[in-house]
């Protein structure tokens, strides 16, 4: 433990040769005619970094500093503190003493005594914190929890061993059922599955590549690859997750979608799954639907002040027309879940048309499209209006005769 001092930053820093005398008069001067802090100057001016800002705060508060981004973090250490709580505050632990039973971690804040606290309630450790800077921790946090992931499914590989060949797989059914009945490969599905509701992914990608298969989710609109797999279990994986979603195991030809519901505590999700056959085998996208015990409002999902204000004065009003745009997985659908949510009432009709239904609403008419027997949007929208709607929802405007139908039936009223 570093010893306290009364020394100022930039006092700290001109002992550690960061600092002319003259840079350290320079800041002690607008420090006092501005008002503004030390770190804050210095970080200005380009005088010293955050990382030599922080080790000066910490040989002040008497606090050690640490990278968490220097050496590999063990597993059973990681879970100690969730990575939710991590990222929600901050810090990371790195080192642990069984005999003291004492976790060290590293802390943007460590003297925020609350989280202290908190985290040695969570770790049921003694907390000995370190000071380090949110860049280096939040880099940590990404990289060894997700290490941690990769940990666990080679886990589940050793298990399965080389007992698994794609030839052997696809010219014998029977053998694929066996196999992706075997503990290991579920047990690979249910550690992608609980990852992804972890980290609050919109989607997980199960891709096969030339020569191995990799895994990547969709996490704040941006896909990341968290783990890489051997391509020889890629058909077992595959078939578990077709099975769970009520696929044909044996069809690789052509495009599937089904869906299957995954539990992780009190968790529920409804997972929408779509497969894709590519040049190297095929791909299946798993898309996370969370079932919330109530919608979100739409302050809930960021709206404020004025903005808020006339969208909920528009999506009251008897007549027009409003379109939600936006890229993947940036919560197209959630917004109209919360809007509908909003105006659902028994005194107004509300009919939806979706490809597929992801969020249920009790009181709510929902269709789902189903082109093969001749629904369409156009014709599931033109069928709409002989329904006496209030509202209508469209789920996706792909084509000139929706747009034309959308904005005729909006006219309307």
């Amino acid at each position: 433990m570093a010893q306290v001092t009364e020394k100022g930053i930039e006092d700290i820093l001109y002992e550690e040769g960061k600092l002319t005398k003259d840079k350290v008069s320079m800041v002690k001067m607008e420090a006092i005619n501005t008002g503004k802090q030390v770190e804050d100057i210095l970080l200005a001016r380009n005088f010293a970094s955050l990382e030599d800002i922080s080790r000066a705060r910490g040989a002040i508060l008497g606090i050690d500093y640490s990278d968490p981004t220097t050496k590999p973090i063990p597993a059973d250490m990681l879970a100690k503190i969730p990575e939710p709580v991590a990222r929600r505050y901050t810090l990371i632990p790195f080192a642990y003493d069984p005999t003291s039973n004492t976790l060290s971690v590293a802390m943007a804040d460590p003297l925020d005594l609350q989280i202290l606290e908190f985290v040695e309630r969570k770790s049921a450790s003694k907390i000995k914190p370190y000071i380090s800077t949110p860049d280096l921790i939040n880099r940590a946090i990404t990289e060894q929890y997700s290490q941690t992931l990769t940990t666990q499914v080679s886990a589940a590989l050793q298990d399965v061993g080389g007992t698994v060949e794609a030839k052997e797989e696809i010219a014998d059914l029977g053998k694929i059922e066996e196999v992706i009945k075997e503990a290991p490969v579920a047990k690979i599905v249910s550690t992608l599955l609980e990852y992804a509701i972890k980290a609050k992914a919109s989607d997980v990608h199960v891709e096969a590549l030339e020569d191995r298969t990799r895994v990547r989710y969709r996490i704040d609109g941006i896909l990341q690859e968290r783990v890489v797999l051997p391509h020889k279990v890629h058909e077992a994986l595959l078939s578990r997750i077709k099975i769970l979603s009520n696929l044909k195991i044996d069809e690789k030809r052509i495009p599937q979608d089904g869906r299957f519901t995954f539990k992780l505590a009190d968790n529920i999700v409804d997972l929408r799954v779509a497969t894709l056959p590519t040049v190297h085998g095929e791909k299946v996208v798993m898309r996370l639907l969370p079932k919330a015990a109530s919608a979100p409002t739409l302050a809930d999902l960021g709206l404020r002040g004025t903005a808020l204000k006339n969208f909920e004065e528009n999506v009251t009003k008897p007549h027009g027309i409003i379109l939600i745009t936006g890229p993947t997985g940036s919560g197209k659908t959630t917004t109209l879940f919360a809007v509908l949510s909003k105006i659902n009432s028994p005194r107004i009709n509300i009919v939806t048309l979706e490809d597929p239904v992801e969020y249920q609403i009790p009181g709510i008419n929902q269709v789902q499209i189903n082109p093969a027997a001749g629904l369409t949007f156009a014709s599931g929208l033109r069928s709409f209006l002989r329904q006496d709607p209030n509202v209508i929802m469209v789920g996706e405007v792909r084509d000139g005769e929706t747009a034309n139908l959308a904005i005729q039936a909006s006219l309307t009223g």
